[in-house]
């Protein structure tokens, strides 16, 4: 027989408040906790840390352009598929699972409108869609844009966000990376400005074409760039990864990024930038 017997507890039921979601998000750089709204309105990025978020298509737009100078074109493309991809899931079941999810009918949107009263052909990229990755649709529309560009006579804007080539298109969408550069070697020899504007993540063959070939290549605190992911290079050469590797910052060191521009300067950067290259004043 035991001397001491055990200590009876009695259970004690707490109820959780009903916590709203979406209404934090916690800073990857920082860990610290954020209210949503106070994010949104300093443009997704954390006042403490300087964390850029992901900006959706639309947003950026708001965010460049003056207000209700935006005109879209090209909103009638669509994707099809040329393949027949058949995975998990088919190819047009996955552009119609994005395209009721993000309300864009693929991953660029593309138009022209004025920067500071400076007229733009401006395309941009929503990492929302199938990670932004580059299909026939999307490398279609920043070609148009490019050669819009060109009709106008006024200069190019494209922010580039992507994890590379659609798989689901095969060489179709390798074919895009040919495409929007040969694009841009017939505005540089129209003498027409093409400002890059690269965020997280820009990576593989949308780095490796037109998000590359700017006149000047701006680029968001903190983004990740590259071709190939790290663990594949790394595994690749069997070397040793310097730090910071792939980052906007280590790039700007290795002088493949001209700038480094927060978010809250990126209009007025770009608009100082095309005012010098397109001769405004």
């Amino acid at each position: 027989m035991s001397i001491f017997s055990k200590p009876k507890y009695s259970t004690v039921t707490v109820k959780k408040k009903d916590i709203p979601k979406d209404i934090w998000t916690k800073c990857p750089k920082s860990g610290e906790i954020i209210y949503n709204k106070e994010l949104e309105e300093n443009l997704m990025v954390v006042p403490g840390s300087g964390y850029h978020f992901p900006m959706n298509a639309q947003r950026r737009i708001d965010l460049l352009l003056d207000k209700g100078s935006f005109e879209e074109h090209d909103s009638h493309l669509r994707s099809v598929d040329p393949l027949k991809f058949r995975g998990l899931s088919s190819y047009p079941e996955k552009l119609e699972q994005y395209q009721k999810k993000t309300g864009m009918p693929d991953s660029v949107v593309s138009g022209i409108g004025t920067l500071e009263d400076i007229p733009v052909s401006l395309a941009v990229m929503d990492f929302r869609f199938l990670g932004a990755s580059m299909g026939s649709v999307s490398g279609e529309k920043i070609t148009r844009a490019i050669e819009r560009g060109l009709e106008k006579k006024c200069p190019i804007v494209i922010v580039s966000s992507s994890g590379g080539a659609r798989m689901y298109e095969g060489i179709l969408s390798l074919m895009q990376m040919a495409k929007t550069s040969a694009a841009l070697s017939r505005l540089q020899k129209a003498g027409l400005p093409y400002i890059s504007v690269l965020t997280n993540p820009t990576m593989a063959g949308v780095m490796a074409s037109f998000a590359s070939l700017g006149d000047v290549i701006l680029a968001e605190p903190g983004a990740m760039i590259g071709f190939a992911g790290a663990r594949v290079i790394k595994e690749a050469t069997n070397q040793a990864l310097p730090k910071g590797f792939q980052t906007a910052e280590f790039l700007y060191e290795h002088g493949l990024v001209d700038q480094i521009v927060h978010r809250h300067e990126l209009k007025g950067r770009i608009a100082s930038l095309l005012r010098v290259l397109h001769h405004r004043r």
